[in-house]
Formats: C-alpha cells, structure tokens, sequence
C-alpha cells in the first residue's frame, strides 16, 4: 500500500499557480494566501497547500496575526509542523529586517533619531516584551554592530551596564545608542528609563564610550531621550 501523496503547488492548475502567477504578473499581484503557499511550499495528504494557507489566515485573521504568532500557536494548526511553522516565522523576520535595514559599515546620521528609528524598527515591531538595542558606533558614526542585550517582561526590561559595555568594547565602539520598545505602545519614557539611561550614561563616561541617545519606540510613535533633555 502506497503513501497517501502530499499535494504540492504544481498539482493546481497552471494558471492557479502561485509561482507561475508571480512571475506572469510580479509578487504584489498575489494575495496574501498565495505568498503563504509559496512560503509552505506544500500542503497536506489530501490538501492543497492552498487549503493549508487559508487555514491560517481563518485562525489568526491576516498576515499582522500571523506574524505575531508563536512557533507553539503556528505549529497548533492543522497542516502546520514545526519545520513549517519555523519557515513562517524566518519568512517574516526577514522582511521585519529589510525594512529600513541599515548595514555594517553605513553611515547613520545620529543627529536625527528618524534615521535611527529607521534602522531597528523592523527588529522591534509586534514585539510582546521588552527588547534593549543597543548600536554601535565609531568615531565617523559608521555602524559597526547592533547588538540585543537583553528581553524583559510586558512592562520592564533589566539592563546591566556591563553587559552593555561588554559588548562596546568588544566592537571598539566609540558611541553607542539605545533603543528599547514599550509592548504597551506608549513610548514615553518611565522613571526606571531614565534612572537606567543616567546609570548607562555614567558608565560609558567611565570608559570613554559616549551615549549619543536611547530611543523609546511605541506603537507607531518614538521619543528620543537626548531630544527631550531626558540624558
């Protein structure tokens, strides 16, 4: 007795498939169910992969939905293992980096905390907890490195000065900059910010290592420390 078949893309009719379809018409033609096949690449035994898509769009309601989706909560829905769960959650990563993705070696200009928002916003969007950035910098404000030192709660996030510098020094960065999300969507900074940010600010003066800025992100909104004479 022969195993039952997984149904692939190319078992769909020529002119319903997504691969084919993208490169008739281009990838912004294709809906989001299309997108998600092609991620999958195959469905079930006795389900086309297409089937499999809609399934995830029906439990978590668009694409903002399935991003925000754990492995565990991915992997729960039915066509959807682990290793498939996996390639959603990498497949959206990677678009949250390019999105204004700056690189090694880039120049940032540190005067404006638009161009630093734009640089780690993709790492930080539909975060549930508190992620601390820090990015490194030389003495011509070229990036040298970006670097997570830490995830917190809900609300709070615990930065330790020498994880920090560790880090610094291990890049011979010559500035760096902070920044940190609030999942509440405020971005307004607390008290513990700015004791952490006064603390933070003291030791890269104890090390040469100068604290250009720490950025809060909201949702949709930001505030620059430096900017509002919070540092």
């Amino acid at each position: 007795m022969s195993a039952e078949k997984s149904f692939t893309i190319h078992d769909l009719p020529p002119s319903e498939r997504p691969r084919e379809r993208l490169q008739k018409f281009g990838a912004e033609a294709l809906s989001a169910q299309e997108i998600l096949a092609l991620i999958l690449g195959r469905g079930t035994s006795g389900e086309s992969v297409m089937v499999t898509a809609q399934r995830l769009l029906a439990q978590f309601g668009n694409l903002k939905g399935i991003a925000g989706a754990s492995l565990e909560q991915l992997s729960e829905i039915r066509g959807i293992g682990l290793a498939k769960a996996s390639q959603i959650r990498a497949a959206f990563e990677l678009a949250n980096r390019v999105q204004g993705a700056v690189e090694i070696g880039d120049r940032i200009d540190v005067a404006t905390p638009e161009a630093v928002v734009s640089s780690i916003k993709g790492r930080m969007k539909d975060k549930k907890k508190e992620h601390f950035w820090a990015l490194f910098l030389d003495t011509r404000n070229r990036l040298i490195n970006t670097a997570e030192i830490s995830v917190g709660s809900l609300d709070t996030s615990v930065v330790h000065p020498r994880e920090v510098y560790k880090e610094a020094i291990a890049a011979s960065a010559a500035s760096v900059i902070f920044v940190h999300n609030h999942p509440s969507g405020n971005s307004g900074a607390s008290d513990d910010d700015i004791k952490m940010t006064g603390r933070l600010v003291e030791a890269g003066k104890i090390l040469g290592i100068d604290v250009l800025d720490h950025i809060i992100l909201g949702d949709g909104s930001y505030l620059s420390m430096k900017r509002e004479g919070l540092m």
